[in-house]
């Protein structure tokens, strides 16, 4: 195997983890809305910042094409990140 498809496998296998960890992330993100009763904690696990385009349609009569990508980020997601990278870095 040359170098070059070693770099890419690897590029390809972080990116992949990584949508894993912030999917296990805004898991334990809802998970933890379950479990803890009202208060600042709470808010805090559950406060995100959503960033993004808003979704555009294009008619072109024949077909019609939305495109559209909105990214929410929570302090759960952002543990979960790093949790799998963690992971990803020492278990490799």
């Amino acid at each position: 195997m040359a170098f070059g498809e070693y770099q890419k496998r690897s590029i390809a296998i972080l990116f992949v983890a990584l949508i894993f960890g912030a999917a296990f992330g805004a898991l334990l993100g809802d998970v933890l809305g379950l479990l803890l009763p009202e208060g600042v904690v709470k808010q805090f696990f559950l406060q995100s910042v959503s960033w993004g385009l808003s979704p555009t349609t294009i008619d072109l009569l024949v077909i019609s094409v939305t495109f559209g990508l909105r990214l929410k980020f929570s302090i759960s997601s952002v543990l979960g990140l790093g949790i799998v990278y963690y992971f990803l870095r020492y278990f490799r």
